[in-house]
């Protein structure tokens, strides 16, 4: 069965995450990265959307966002991805020469529990777990640098819930086998991550499905 476009309740957290076609490099140079942060946080594509958080990858990005309104974060998605798409061309000389993403954005819709911290942690360490850095908040693209040095930007929002006094040395900590997995399967089916009792109650709203798939062949990749 084909898998429904859904429209998220602005009352929803949710985690986002798109890949370049082909996983090319989105981000060659720290002007790409530059040029893609601005849109995050001065320009206004995510007006209507909260931005808790996120990680720029050289191939990929992950967001944490906090939608105001039903269908703000499609709306805002598609401002972000087609703008940048324009940017990105442009600059790189390579206008009509395809598309710049694999596809629509991924997403998953995140409980405002210690999920949410367990989500944000995962964003957060990514370059670390990707060894681009040694400390995750040395990561110049991410969310938890902004908070690190917060008169350099604005545009990161404050977060429903309060991260513990050692969020840093908690984020630089690796996270177990089971939590990645968990996380990873929301990623690529798009289920809720959050409690039982909650995941079983949001995908019935929104018409989730949560049976497990066939296995197929495993997907290798080091860091999503």
């Amino acid at each position: 069965m084909p898998r429904t476009k859904r429209m998220y309740t602005g009352g929803y957290v949710c985690h986002v995450l798109n890949r370049a076609a082909g996983r090319a490099t989105i981000f060659r140079d720290a002007a790409d990265y530059a040029a893609f942060e601005n849109l995050l946080l001065n320009a206004g594509e995510l007006a209507s959307v909260r931005l808790l958080t996120f990680c720029l990858m050289p191939n990929h990005w992950h967001l944490v966002l906090w939608p105001q309104n039903d269908g703000d974060l499609s709306a805002s998605m598609h401002r972000l991805t087609m703008t940048h798409t324009m940017r990105w061309h442009r600059v790189h000389g390579s206008l009509g020469t395809g598309p710049l993403y694999q596809g629509r954005f991924k997403s998953f819709l995140v409980d405002t529990d210690e999920h949410f911290l367990t989500v944000c942690r995962y964003v957060e360490r990514n370059a670390l777990r990707a060894n681009l850095v040694e400390r995750a908040e040395d990561w110049r693209w991410s969310g938890l640098w902004h908070r690190q040095h917060p008169g350099h930007r604005g545009g990161i929002s404050g977060w429903p819930v309060a991260p513990p006094s050692n969020w840093i040395d908690h984020v630089n900590q690796p996270q177990t086998e089971a939590e990645v997995e968990a996380l990873r399967r929301s990623l690529r089916r798009g289920i809720p991550f959050g409690s039982e009792a909650w995941q079983q109650a949001t995908a019935g709203r929104f018409g989730i499905d949560l049976a497990p798939r066939p296995r197929g062949r495993p997907r290798h990749s080091r860091s999503e």
